[in-house]
């Protein structure tokens, strides 16, 4: 498993491109990104559970009931969500790109992001959509520049992998940097991959792969509307199909762990108004559902962000997180360090304080990457949430996010 550049472009047979087509105000930012598989591609895809959910989502979900897609169409600067039109929107979209690609609108999958309830026009995207197509290259930058709102830097990530005997590559993009709370997705991810695997194999690789990585970050407590990961593999590698859970499978399983792995570290780190991101390790729990519960109630919790966000070693929220967060485990038992790339201390041992330097633990959490150590005693498992500090800018940010 080798970490290389290219996002959604660096698989075989993926183009990319993002412009700006009029949707944000700002005109130097793009607003419209297009994915493009010169193929047809297995596809899987993962979607909010808020009962409140954006147009798009309904159409995607329709147009993946056959497993197959060929290409991604995602706006910036508007959610398409609670609009009366919004289904006519998000067919609009994707009937535009059958227009000017010849990819059939049921093989498209449509996103969108931005501000909930306000009415959307396909005249600005429609009027962007000659340059997108035109313009469709090696050009992952434009197309992750494309889906950003207050995200403050692209995220992107890809592996170089082997599968019987064939060299795969897989990569993805991002967005998402606040109502990052999600159930089975985060924000927009889009995962390209040209590796041959069944449909039903992906979604199930999908849907497991999330439990340990996009349901395990945090930025404010908030699930958006919107939230969708989808992942497409166009088979371009010829690889032998992967139609079994062999040891194809497990490789391909990881690949996509490193890479949506990478994507959330990004996520949680560049939360709105954050300063700094939080990783929270938490070993020896009794089971692996038990070491989620607390490793993410100690990242949701605000006391502890807002401690970190002042670099306090205020450890008794951390314990204080835990014991509200309904796990199985015993109090006593708990052990708990904060560690960054300044050192290690620890600051509570069998559920009780130990003596700690207080001017060590302040160097520790000055730095832009803290890791919170947590040790239960109880048994095995183990999981890793990821977030960030609640910070003054997060309020500055969501008190005019429409203006």
């Amino acid at each position: 498993m080798i970490k290389i550049e290219g996002g959604v472009c660096a698989a075989k047979g993926f183009t990319a491109n993002g412009v700006h087509c009029g949707l944000r105000k700002n005109q130097t930012k793009r607003d419209l990104s297009l994915i493009v598989s010169d193929r047809e591609a297995s596809a899987a895809a993962v979607y909010t559970q808020n009962l409140v959910k954006g147009a798009p989502l309904f159409v995607t979900k329709a147009h993946l009931e056959d497993g197959k897609a060929r290409a991604v169409i995602c706006n910036s600067g508007n959610a398409n969500t609670c609009n009366a039109n919004g289904i006519e929107i998000a067919e609009g979209m994707c009937a535009l790109v059958e227009k000017y690609t010849g990819i059939p609108q049921n093989d498209v999958v449509v996103a969108s992001t931005g501000v909930i309830g306000q009415p959307l026009s396909l005249e600005p995207i429609a009027s962007g959509m000659e340059s997108l197509v035109k313009g469709l290259g090696d050009h992952n930058d434009f197309a992750a520049e494309g889906i950003m709102t207050t995200d403050t830097v692209k995220k992107e990530a890809a592996v170089s992998f082997t599968l019987g005997g064939k060299k795969c590559r897989m990569g993805g993009i991002a967005k998402g940097s606040g109502m990052i709370h999600p159930n089975m997705a985060t924000m927009l991810v889009f995962i390209t991959c040209d590796a041959a695997i069944a449909p039903s194999l992906l979604q199930k690789a999908l849907c497991e792969d999330i439990k340990d990585t996009f349901n395990m970050i945090s930025v404010d407590g908030d699930t958006s509307t919107n939230d969708m990961v989808t992942v497409l593999c166009n088979g371009a590698a010829e690889n032998p199909v992967i139609e079994t859970e062999n040891e194809d499978y497990a490789i391909f399983c990881e690949a996509l762990n490193t890479v949506t792995t990478s994507l959330c570290q990004a996520i949680a780190k560049d939360g709105e108004g954050a300063s700094k991101g939080l990783t929270c390790k938490v070993t020896g729990a009794v089971d692996k559902e038990n070491a989620r519960i607390i490793a993410k109630s100690v990242i949701c919790s605000n006391l502890f962000k807002a401690a970190m966000f002042g670099s306090d070693a205020n450890w008794g929220r951390v314990l204080c997180a835990i014991g509200y967060s309904g796990a199985k485990l015993d109090v006593n038992k708990v052990d708990v360090s904060f560690v960054s790339d300044k050192g290690s201390i620890l600051v509570c041992q069998n559920g009780a304080g130990v003596d700690f330097s207080e001017e060590k633990a302040k160097e520790i959490l000055l730095e832009k990457d803290i890791t919170i150590d947590i040790t239960l005693k109880d048994g095995d498992a183990s999981a890793v949430a990821w977030g960030c500090d609640l910070t003054y800018d997060y309020v500055r940010i969501n008190g005019d996010y429409r203006s």
